[in-house]
């Protein structure tokens, strides 16, 4: 058993994966709990498509992906909030809209600018191929979102749960409205190397729904998504590291999948068999 858990640390790509996968595991399911709660859970995805023009346009121009990913996010979410305040569309209708307009101009820009991208890793993620930049990357990007979440928690939780009266009381709503974008944005960006952009919502929102299932308090849900993140993020690896042909990405996100449907069926509150039990 202690072979089986120690035999990828053997190898330098196995703890780059699965340093990254932990940092990944934390961060994802702190922001998806504010999705969550805010019922914003295809927000996630709909900002992992809208970064693909900025991907292309850094590639083109020699800098770093992360500016360009950021700056084609926040756009994308900011094309959101203005189609909602230009015209009665709702909601899901101008996702729907931005979804689309983003990711068929990235795969235009990919075309025409003729990037050497590998759209494979963009969509699915290659975690057994990070780097070192990669982990002080996402490390990075892990702090400085855990950071702003610790010093801003209650102007976050006011936020999330009356925007009117935290507008009512003089919080600068915008701000954090723009602040939260950025989050997301991030969040999508230090992820995309390991599950993707397909797969990264189901990690931002797979064990935050977890936790939702098991505890009652913001924080604590955050922090039990955390833990369910970080072991499905682990489990994931090691599962793509001892069965053939398993790619880590989809393996992460199963096993995110698994344990929200254990959480279904046994949570003491709201599981499925244990209600049918009288539990």
């Amino acid at each position: 058993m202690l072979e089986i858990l120690t035999s990828p640390w053997h190898y330098e790509f196995m703890r780059h994966a699965i340093a990254i996968g932990i940092l990944v595991g934390i961060l994802c399911p702190i922001v998806g709990s504010y999705l969550i709660v805010q019922r914003m859970a295809l927000f996630g995805d709909v900002i992992a498509h809208c970064v693909l023009p900025g991907l292309s346009l850094s590639f083109f121009l020699g800098v770093d992906i992360l500016v360009g990913a950021f700056i084609s996010g926040i756009l994308g979410a900011g094309a959101i909030s203005w189609i909602r305040s230009q015209a009665r569309v709702k909601v899901d209708a101008a996702m729907a809209l931005t979804f689309s307009s983003f990711f068929a101009l990235g795969v235009l820009l990919i075309s025409l600018l003729k990037n050497n991208v590998d759209l494979d890793s963009f969509l699915f993620g290659d975690i057994l191929g990070v780097t070192m930049t990669d982990i002080y990357r996402t490390a990075i990007v892990t702090c400085l979102i855990l950071g702003a979440v610790w010093l801003f928690y209650k102007e976050l939780l006011f936020y999330t749960f009356d925007k009117t009266g935290a507008m009512a009381m003089g919080l600068p709503v915008n701000l954090i409205h723009l602040g939260f974008m950025a989050a997301i944005t991030l969040t999508i960006i230090a992820s995309m190397q390991a599950v993707g952009v397909i797969l990264v919502i189901a990690l931002l929102v797979g064990p935050a729904l977890t936790a939702y299932l098991l505890v009652k308090e913001l924080h604590q849900m955050m922090l039990l998504g955390a833990i369910i993140g970080t072991i499905a993020s682990v489990s994931g690896v090691y599962l793509s590291f001892y069965i053939k042909h398993v790619p880590s990405g989809p393996a992460i996100v199963l096993v995110s999948s698994s344990l929200f449907v254990l959480a279904l069926l046994f949570s003491p509150s709201q599981g499925i068999l244990t209600r049918r039990a009288g539990i």
